[in-house]
């Protein structure tokens, strides 16, 4: 078995961490204290060519590594663009849907979000009450989500609802009548430089060829998208986990005590040790996971077990971070006390950590035949 990385994957690795440092770098931190969405950004990864939905799991799991490493905004922003949206067209969507957006949604000429979760109704895709009734030439659509990632900005919304025939996929365009929008109310923990917006649907009429794939299709939908999504939110997680360690190295080199670096201390170092270990494990996951995929294999339960491990690890590295940097780490002159705050957001985002070990322990013990289920 070969873990290296040709060379097209590390030719897309090292444009990705180009990018990652020319163009998202420099904002991160302002975006973060400011609560900015920078749609320029965006645009500058698309012409970058690192919007490009064809590039397959592996590719992107890179890409979203490297964006990881230095602010989780804005790879939450393009893990929805190109996992959520982009993906989820190219596996359903109708000829003309492809046409019209796939394009537009490559180049950043359009913003996609993903209109899955309802207050009342989060991984349990089958409660949502969103409601889409026949009108005899198409929809209409009544109800409300919130959390809803690039909510606020986007120009296509991937919405499901609840049909007749069950749940149902839409292509929703924002600007259509009966589509409103507003910020959620208070302020994130993390994630503070992406959009999350709350949406309402006031009788909004959709036509026929509006459907993802077929009426009852939704629940089928939703599900595959969401596999994407995890992938790059463990990838994610796998770049902020390497950036506690890259900052906490940095910092236990230079910061001395006691007349020594603190990084000659034991306990210091068995921090790091940990850090290193989790961190090789996660990239393991992770490209394991985009492999199954891009081989065209089931790759449900890898993902989750990648999702799950990835951003706890995550979270225990950014946690220690915290801890080495000390009184720095506390507040924000540093940026580990960020890293925290998106990984926290991490193991909520695409189901939470509870639902990726439902889906685990599921996948180990099978349907149980006696009881019917």
């Amino acid at each position: 078995m070969d873990f290296a990385l040709g060379p097209g994957l590390l030719e897309v690795q090292g444009r990705a961490r180009q990018a990652a440092t020319e163009v998202v770098a420099p904002l991160a931190r302002r975006a973060d204290e400011e609560g900015v969405f920078s749609r320029d950004v965006i645009a500058e990864l698309a012409r970058r060519g690192l919007l490009d939905h064809s590039l397959g799991a592996l590719p992107m799991s890179l890409i979203y590594e490297e964006l990881g490493r230095v602010d989780s905004s804005v790879r939450g922003c393009l893990t929805v663009q190109v996992g959520l949206v982009a993906r989820c067209l190219v596996d359903w969507g109708s000829a003309a849907q492809k046409r019209e957006w796939l394009p537009r949604l490559a180049s950043a000429e359009a913003l996609g979000c993903y209109a899955l979760t309802e207050p009342e109704a989060g991984s349990d895709a089958k409660a949502l009450k969103t409601r889409a009734v026949h009108t005899g030439d198409g929809w209409a659509i009544t109800g409300t989500k919130h959390w809803i990632t690039n909510g606020g900005v986007a120009d296509v919304a991937l919405l499901f609802a609840q049909a007749e025939e069950g749940l149902t996929a839409f292509v929703a365009p924002t600007d259509t009548p009966g589509f409103g929008r507003r910020p959620m109310a208070g302020r994130e923990l993390g994630h503070r430089g992406s959009n999350h917006a709350l949406l309402e649907f006031a009788d909004m009429r959709l036509p026929a060829t509006a459907i993802l794939d077929e009426p009852g299709a939704g629940f089928k939908v939703a599900m595959g998208a969401l596999g994407h999504g995890r992938l790059g939110v463990a990838a994610g997680a796998l770049g902020v986990l390497q950036a506690c360690l890259d900052a906490s190295v940095d910092f236990a080199r230079k910061r001395r005590q006691f007349g020594r670096r603190i990084g000659d201390f034991q306990m210091i170092q068995a921090a790091l040790a940990d850090m290193a270990a989790d961190g090789a494990a996660a990239r393991l996951l992770v490209r394991e996971a985009a492999w199954l995929r891009d081989s065209g294999q089931d790759n449900a339960l890898a993902v989750a077990v990648a999702k799950l491990f990835c951003t706890e690890a995550a979270l225990r590295a950014a946690d220690q971070a915290i801890l080495i940097h000390g009184g720095r780490g506390y507040s924000n002159e540093y940026p580990v006390e960020r890293y925290w705050r998106d990984a926290k957001g991490m193991q909520i985002y695409e189901g939470t950590a509870h639902i990726q070990r439902v889906i685990i322990a599921r996948q180990l013990l099978g349907r149980d035949e006696a009881a019917g289920s």
